[in-house]
């Protein structure tokens, strides 16, 4: 079992080191060599969470195509240009919001530009409002109805009557309370913008110039308008639906599944979004949330169906030697979904790849919930692209990564973010 460990440690490794699909594709040579070296049977695939997210990501696609996107970028902008000094605070709620509403942290590329540049206006250390909100993007995708974490977690605890409501309700106030929290610390991080020698070795080098960040108008505010309204339609029903399953149609006295219900509604809200507003199809592709999406299909048929293998397989070692432990320690799993996302570089396919091993262990669907935010890990190594946008962002070179690596602007606002969630988490299934 350790050596096929070892074997399925370097696939996960070699693949985020690829980058894009690289972690997928590396997935499936571990599965390959778990299959035709060691002989274990191949699980099945897990198409049903693939669907899912690809059905996500088409409506947000065809709503970023449609001018949506750049629509709520510009209310974003409104807020954060009328209350600058609260730039700190505010900038983590609009990017947890923006993940929140859209199931993918690659929305915050479109606002931190303009948090840098807010914040260096109002002499505020950019560092501290680009570092909270980079890690609100990340806490959010623990928070969307319609992530594909979410989905793939709603789509494992199917079988305990958990539904949509019952993680959203833990979920949404603990990661809130994290980031407000890890906001909080951030507003004192660091000296202040005008005594921080960096920024004035710039000033006075004549590097920093008076550019100012101007996003550009929406071209067509009604399509824009409908694109989000249908989405955010087609959300909210997902949200109803998946909360009160009696309002779902039932066949032979089956009701209908929360993945055929996510599928059918987000691929009705882009026809709807692409018909409604002229859109062109092919557009939709071309921006920055269908590749992300896609590569986080990818990852998640090649990383958890090795990972299911390999479970499934050495199941009776695995709960024997980890039972106990875990048993008497829950928390531990949490520092195991912490790490292994750390290394996979995406939520989703860290709760593809480890909740199942929760499972086999006999924890508890609300125990697993609490643990759920643990899986937003990959700020600790600082080379994701939404920390590395972060860093280019900010003109006063106060965001960036350490001498050591490890200490970097995000690491202090991630931890305390992170850890807040699981405790506030872990106290609110205690009265649920």
């Amino acid at each position: 079992m350790l050596l096929q460990l070892l074997f399925v440690l370097v696939a996960i490794i070699i693949g985020a080191r690829l980058g894009g699909i690289g972690l997928g594709v590396m997935g499936g040579v571990g599965l390959a060599i778990l299959t035709f070296v060691f002989g274990l049977q191949p699980t099945a695939p897990p198409i049903d969470v693939m669907l899912m997210i690809a059905a996500v990501i088409s409506a947000a696609s065809c709503m970023q195509a449609a001018g949506g996107l750049d629509y709520m970028v510009k209310i974003a902008e409104r807020l954060l240009r009328k209350n600058p000094s609260h730039v700190t605070i505010l900038a983590p709620l609009v990017t947890y919001f923006f993940t929140f509403l859209a199931g993918t942290g690659h929305v915050a590329y479109s606002v931190l530009p303009v948090i840098a540049e807010v914040a260096t206006e109002t002499k505020i250390r950019p560092e501290r409002p680009l570092g909270i909100a980079v890690i609100a993007s990340q806490q959010g995708i623990t928070a969307s109805p319609i992530s594909a974490a979410t989905v793939a977690l709603l789509g494992l605890l199917a079988g305990y009557d958990i539904t949509l409501f019952d993680i959203l309700k833990i979920c949404v106030p603990a990661t809130l309370i994290g980031v407000l929290v890890g906001a909080f610390f951030s507003m004192k991080v660091g000296k202040e913008l005008v005594d921080d020698p960096e920024y004035q070795r710039r000033l006075q080098s004549g590097m920093l110039n008076d550019k100012h960040v101007e996003l550009k108008d929406v071209q067509n505010k009604f399509k824009a308008q409908l694109s989000v309204g249908l989405f955010l339609t087609a959300t909210f029903l997902i949200v109803l639906f998946g909360s009160i399953p009696s309002l779902r149609p039932s066949f032979d006295g089956v009701t209908l599944g929360m993945p055929s219900l996510i599928e059918i509604l987000m691929l009705t809200a882009a026809a709807l979004i692409l018909i409604l507003t002229k859109t062109d199809g092919i557009k939709a592709t071309q921006g920055s949330i269908f590749p992300a999406g896609m590569q986080a299909v990818i990852a998640i048929f090649g990383i958890a169906w090795m990972g299911d293998t390999f479970i499934n397989g050495n199941i009776t070692q695995l709960t024997a030697s980890i039972e106990g432990i875990v048993t008497e320690m829950p928390w531990l799993f949490g520092l195991a979904l912490f790490v292994m996302s750390i290394l996979l570089y995406s939520q989703a396919a860290t709760v593809r790849a480890i909740v199942p091993l929760g499972i086999a262990l006999g924890m508890s669907p609300m125990m697993l919930i609490a643990l759920f935010p643990a899986v937003n890990g990959y700020f600790f190594i600082p080379n994701y692209p939404t920390v590395v946008a972060a860093i280019n962002f900010d003109r006063t070179g106060t965001t960036g990564i350490g001498k050591y690596i490890l200490n970097h602007s995000f690491m202090m606002p991630g931890l305390i973010s992170t850890v807040v969630a699981l405790v506030a988490g872990l106290l609110l299934i205690q009265l649920f």
